[in-house]
């Protein structure tokens, strides 16, 4: 780290990503890309792009084969039952699947990049965790009935963030249904009762689900994804679940299904009664806000012809998901173009504040960012 303080005053921020850059190689901490000087020559240019990644498969006992049928996806498992496309959970890190940074991991690049590739605040408040998991999941069969817990609890027992989530439902089949919330408020006494006498079913929230219903899902609510049900779900960058009720399922051992009765208990919101299909309304070639928490923004953006925005507001990285149609990708000052097609994601750094979509038709883009204090 001798050349740190030269590359600063030389080169000021550009000069400290570049010396991490050279750290990390020293410390053997990074997927290092075949060539060195063209890496380092597009850090100092600061030429970062439209980042695409190598989905992370995810065998469920409930998973089926929706993302071979209809994003026409190869080599998918069998029981297929989550698509990981941009995370930072341990043992599941995202990788870059296109441009100069392909091969290299999530978690190097925010170390690397910080405030250019998430944005300022965002590394303020996140450090080197990139905060947000971005997932498809596919139920063939009911997923068992859950509870995720908040920071406080998840931080106290796990030393990871809580669970905050929102769903935007890509596919029901007919008569379809999910879990939200309690059907009325309950006491702890009462739902200790329920889990004893196997009759937990009775006091849940039944929905009905249709295509292009979106739902959030609180720390402490309980919840579940029904049978033929096809999904994007945007959430906090953590894997803690407390599995309440699984039916009575066992594993490919045989074995009944690990329960979390005990742990639940502190994590469940006994007042979360009836939660709601989110209402939105969306606009023809802008964005409609589906939902905003302090964890992440999210918006349906429909379009049907080319269309330029504008970010400079905009402290965050901001990930595209696409669930319908297809579209290409202009940024800044590049004429270049990277192309999303229906069930792909793409994570666009916040150093980029200019983009132009040239869509394939009519296309639908799940718009997702974080709005800090800082860049409200």
């Amino acid at each position: 780290m001798i050349l740190l303080p030269f590359f600063i005053v030389l080169f000021g921020k550009k000069g400290l990503l570049l010396t991490r850059f050279l750290f990390a190689i020293d410390c053997k901490c990074t997927n290092l890309v075949p060539n060195i000087k063209i890496f380092c020559d597009n850090i100092m240019s600061n030429n970062l792009y439209p980042l695409k990644f190598t989905p992370v498969y995810k065998t469920k006992i409930w998973g089926g084969n929706k993302f071979e049928k209809i994003f026409n996806r190869h080599g998918v498992p069998a029981h297929c039952g989550e698509s990981w496309e941009v995370s930072d959970v341990k043992q599941s890190v995202s990788v870059v699947s296109n441009g100069f940074l392909k091969g290299n991991s999530l978690d190097e690049l925010v170390e690397i990049y910080m405030g250019d590739l998430v944005g300022d605040s965002v590394y303020e408040t996140f450090g080197n965790l990139f905060p947000l998991l971005v997932k498809f999941i596919d139920a063939s069969d009911d997923l068992s009935v859950q509870v995720h817990p908040d920071d406080e609890l998840a931080w106290a027992r796990h030393n990871c963030p809580g669970k905050t989530e929102m769903w935007y439902v890509m596919h029901a089949e007919e008569n379809a249904k999910l879990v939200g919330g309690f059907n009325r408020a309950i006491t702890k006494e009462e739902y200790v009762a329920a889990v004893d006498n196997g009759n937990v079913h009775s006091l849940l929230n039944v929905i009905d689900v249709y295509e292009g219903d979106v739902f959030f899902v609180p720390p402490g609510c309980v919840h579940a994804i029904g049978k033929g049900v096809m999904l994007l779900e945007v959430q906090q960058t953590s894997d803690i679940t407390y599995r309440i009720f699984d039916y009575n399922r066992r594993d490919e051992n045989g074995e009944l299904r690990e329960l979390h009765t005990k742990e639940a208990l502190d994590a469940l919101d006994f007042d979360c009664v009836n939660n709601k299909k989110q209402e939105y309304h969306p606009k023809n070639n802008a964005s409609a806000n589906l939902v905003n928490c302090k964890y992440f923004t999210t918006n349906i953006f429909e379009l049907d012809m080319p269309i330029e925005r504008d970010f400079p507001e905009i402290d965050s990285f901001i990930i595209y998901i696409c669930v319908e149609g297809g579209c290409d990708l202009e940024w800044d000052d590049n004429k270049d173009r990277v192309h999303i097609a229906c069930g792909e994601t793409v994570l666009v750094p916040a150093a980029i504040k200019n983009l132009r979509f040239f869509p394939e038709g009519s296309t639908k883009l799940l718009e997702v960012y974080i709005q800090t204090e800082n860049n409200n």
